[in-house]
């Protein structure tokens, strides 16, 4: 039995597999480590990855790529119409509000939700590993991105458990980074002396994520993480737009008014934008028979396309400038600057991480490869089935959780969670009750980049007053569990012995790192002196 590392990224994911000779990266049926993340739909056959990616340009309104920003959102959420407005295939509302994508299989009309089609591409990834490796496949860590929310590392789970994957962890992308770079490092500091502090910026094709990470040996601890909506897509539609005015102008055709076209004219500028990174002389753009029988032809030079994405520039500047800030790390503090991500390739954003930073941007991890690898690292020590040495991973809650309830005397609301609070962790939550109480959970108002902060309704049924009629005390436990998904865990009422005097109605709440059982398990304070802890029903 072999466990797994699988890096799902927006535009293509890596496997990486813990063997007794290190962390190896998986190679696809085509001798690639990187599958493109595209699921297509041809007659009677579903086609997946490299092969699917082909036909993007002659099969389009049944290839679906792009589809990871889809997890877990509504079809009327804003950023996710920006998203379905950029792609080619038809989209239309599910019935629960979320998001349908429309294609033509076996001849039929069917629409399939993006965790339906995250399923299928995870299947081929597990296929890929078991060919490669000729064992079963059971345990995997798969990464996602640290901005995502409850419902989208929700969505990202039912994917996995559909294709059959049984997920040790959901685990950050940013920390899955900084774990490939720490294990094998030799020289962190011991846990008494100052931790060794490390910024890595991760730039993809649809985000852009920052973290710092403080390291100590055997452990490392995460101290921030900003992210922005920018990668390598948005610099290929800045260049797609720049040449398709040219063309307008040059050749009379609009790109734009054809899907078919402007796909062509994407793929071509994303492999001039990646000649670019390593030239700075005037390169080519030659398009054959581009629309109406036309051939197309153009040239531009790195400068002019770092004018023409300075806005770009722009937001990675502020995120990484962010960064710095929420870390509180002064910069004589920092030891090193690491990139990951394809994006990361492109000049202008090291030399911006070399100004804000006053490091020069360091490539010792495998730029493409690393956050598989750390998510395969993080697996071998997860599961029973390797032996490999201890390294503790704490992770941080990327924004800040709330819970309400309404009481005799109004509603109640109270902060849980501060942004970057350590995770895993529970909180216990002390309230005095007589009757069946409801707790909605929700993330702070305009801390998310999305329109809804609910996370979700938990009803806490079986409180009653006590025997002369008073309120009893309801610990409630709310834990973020290793997934980073947040939860109302338990709750416990605790009924006095009549000996004892009553308790203060001061709230208290304390914390617990350890992972803890499920809904309906006692609460650990529950064999205080003088209280007998029963366990409540709780309803989601």
């Amino acid at each position: 039995m072999s466990v797994i590392g699988i890096d799902f990224g927006n535009d293509s994911s890596y496997v990486a597999v813990a063997k007794a000779g290190g962390i190896e990266t998986i190679a696809n049926d085509y001798s690639l480590r990187a599958t493109p993340s595209f699921v297509a739909f041809a007659g009677r056959n579903r086609v997946l990855g490299v092969a699917a990616k082909n036909q993007q340009v002659t099969n389009m309104n049944n290839t679906i790529g792009n589809f990871k920003e889809l997890l877990g959102r509504k079809f009327d959420d804003p950023r996710a119409q920006e998203e379905l407005r950029s792609l080619p295939y038809h989209t239309e509302a599910l019935q629960d509000g979320g998001i349908g994508i429309r294609v033509n299989y076996l001849d039929e009309e069917h629409v399939f939700s993006p965790e339906q089609i995250t399923a299928m591409l995870f299947t081929k990834l597990k296929e890929d590993a078991f060919k490669e490796l000729k064992t079963q496949i059971n345990d995997c860590v798969i990464t996602v991105p640290s901005y995502f929310t409850n419902a989208q590392r929700q969505a990202l789970l039912d994917a996995a458990n559909i294709s059959g994957l049984n997920v040790l962890r959901l685990m950050n992308e940013t920390t899955a980074t900084a774990l490939s770079y720490g294990f094998y490092k030799q020289d962190l500091p011991a846990p008494e002396e100052k931790p060794r502090n490390v910024i890595f910026v991760d730039c993809g094709h649809a985000s852009l994520q920052v973290s710092a990470c403080a390291f100590h040996k055997g452990n490392l601890k995460m101290l921030a993480s900003c992210s922005d909506s920018v990668g390598g897509r948005d610099f290929d539609l800045v260049l797609a737009t720049h040449f398709n005015k040219e063309f307008q102008t040059k050749y009379k055709i609009d790109a734009s008014s054809k899907k078919r076209a402007f796909l062509r004219l994407m793929a071509e500028v994303e492999k001039l934008k990646k000649n670019m990174s390593a030239n700075s002389t005037k390169l080519p753009l030659n398009i054959e028979c581009f629309m109406n029988e036309i051939d197309v032809h153009s040239s531009m030079q790195r400068s002019e396309m770092e004018e023409l994405s300075s806005h770009l520039f722009k937001r990675i500047e502020t995120t990484m400038r962010k960064l710095l800030l929420d870390s509180k790390l002064a910069l004589e503090e920092i030891h090193s600057v690491e990139i990951v991500g394809g994006s990361s390739r492109i000049p202008a954003i090291k030399h911006l991480i070399e100004q804000i930073f006053g490091k020069p941007a360091s490539t010792t991890l495998n730029q493409d490869e690393a956050v598989s690898r750390g998510a395969a690292l993080q697996c071998a020590i997860l599961s029973p089935a390797v032996r490999v040495r201890e390294f503790s991973c704490t992770d941080v809650q990327a924004y800040p959780v709330l819970i309400s309830w309404t009481d005799t005397d109004g509603p109640h609301e109270m902060k849980v969670f501060e942004q970057y609070h350590a995770a895993p962790f529970c909180r216990l939550l002390t309230v005095h009750r007589k009757e069946p109480m409801t707790i909605k959970v929700h993330y702070e108002p305009n801390s998310i980049p999305y329109p809804d902060p609910f996370i979700g309704t938990y009803h806490v049924k079986g409180i009653k007053p006590d025997a002369n009629g008073e309120a009893q005390e309801v610990k409630v436990k709310v834990r973020i569990n290793n997934n980073g998904i947040i939860t109302v865990s338990s709750a416990t009422m605790y009924e006095r012995k009549e000996s004892e005097e009553p308790s203060s109605p001061t709230p208290t709440s304390n914390g617990d790192q350890q992972k803890t059982g499920d809904a309906n398990q006692s609460s650990p304070q529950g064999d205080e002196s003088g209280k007998v802890g029963e366990p409540m029903d709780i309803q989601e």
